[in-house]
C-alpha cells in the first residue's frame, strides 16, 4: 500500500485513540501489524513523534482559552507568591504537581518498559487490564465533582496513574480519566482534566523522543508528502476527538469504550493463536 494512504491511516488512527480511553500506543503498534505494512518510516519513531506533536497541536487549539487564562493565573501567583481562592490559580498548580510523578517516572521507566512491553500479546492483555479499571472506576465513581475539586493529593495520584500508560494498551486518556473518577469527579470534569494534563505530558514526551533521535537513536528517511498527511489527519481528527468526547461524556458513559478494548484484545489474542 502506498505510504501515503498509511500515513493517512495512521494519522487517523492517532487523532481517535490520543483522546478516547482506548490507547494510542497501542494502536500505533497494533494497526501496522494487522495489515502487515513495513514501511520503515510510517514505523519509524520519527513519524510517531510527529504524529504527538499534531495532537498536542489539536490540544492547544481547542482548549486555547483555558491555556491562557491558566498561564496568566499561575504567572500572577508567581509574582503576588500566593494562590489564594483564585480557581485558576490552584488548577494551574495542580496540574504542574500532575505532570510531574509520570515526567520522573517515564525519565527513568519509558526506555526499558517500551523494550519489554512492545508486543501484541502484551498490548492485549494492557488493553483488557484498562478496560477493567475503566469499567470499574465508571461504575464506583461517586461523579458529583467538578475540576475545582482536585487537589494536590488528587493531583499526585492522576499523575502516578498516568504513569502507568507507558505500557501500551492501558491507554494515557483512560487511565487518568479512571482516576479521576474515582476521586469524584464527574465524567466531563474527569475529562477536561485528562486534556488538560495531557499537553504538558505529551509536550514533555515529545522532546525526549526528539532528543533520541537527535542522538541517532533511528536515521529513517522521511517522506515529506506522507508526513503531512500524516500530521493533518491527526490534527484534524484529534480536534473532532475531543469535541465528541466531551459531548458524549455528558450524556452517557464509558461502557461502549469498554467494550471496544474487550472486542480489539479479543481479535488480537484470536490471531495470535492462529500463527
Amino acid at each position: 500500500m502506498d505510504p501515503t494512504i498509511q500515513a493517512l491511516v495512521m494519522g487517523i488512527v492517532q487523532g481517535i485513540t490520543e483522546f478516547l480511553p482506548i490507547s494510542s500506543s497501542g494502536h500505533l503498534l497494533l494497526v501496522p501489524w494487522l495489515f502487515g505494512w513495513d514501511d520503515r518510516f510510517i514505523t519509524s519513531l520519527a513519524f510517531t513523534v510527529a504524529l504527538h506533536i499534531a495532537t498536542l497541536g489539536a490540544l492547544l487549539v481547542y482548549f486555547a482559552a483555558d491555556w491562557v487564562r491558566l498561564i496568566r493565573a499561575g504567572v500572577s501567583s508567581l509574582r503576588q507568591r500566593r494562590i489564594g481562592n483564585d480557581p485558576d490559580r490552584r488548577l494551574a498548580w495542580v496540574l504542574v504537581v500532575a505532570v510531574i510523578p509520570a515526567g520522573l517516572i517515564g525519565a527513568f521507566l519509558a526506555d526499558p518498559v517500551e523494550e519489554a512491553t512492545r508486543r501484541p500479546a502484551i498490548v492485549a492483555v494492557a488493553l483488557v487490564v484498562g478496560a477493567a479499571i475503566l469499567w470499574f472506576a465508571d461504575r464506583i465513581g461517586r461523579r458529583e465533582r467538578g475540576l475545582e475539586a482536585v487537589g494536590f493529593g488528587g493531583a499526585v495520584a492522576i499523575g502516578l496513574a498516568q504513569a502507568a500508560a507507558l505500557v501500551p494498551g492501558i491507554s494515557r486518556s483512560g487511565i487518568t480519566i479512571s482516576a479521576g473518577l474515582l476521586l469524584g469527579l464527574d465524567r466531563e470534569a474527569a475529562a477536561r482534566f485528562s486534556f488538560l494534563l495531557a499537553a504538558p505530558t505529551i509536550a514533555g514526551a515529545g522532546l525526549f523522543e526528539a532528543y533520541r533521535l537527535l542522538r541517532g537513536a533511528e536515521t529513517t528517511q522521511a517522506e515529506p508528502v506522507a508526513l503531512l498527511v500524516g500530521v493533518a489527519a491527526a490534527l484534524v481528527t484529534g480536534l473532532l476527538t475531543i469535541h465528541l468526547l466531551l459531548a458524549w461524556l455528558r450524556r452517557r458513559g464509558l461502557g461502549v469504550f469498554v467494550a471496544y478494548r474487550l472486542a480489539l484484545a479479543a481479535l488480537v489474542l484470536v490471531l495470535l493463536l492462529r500463527v
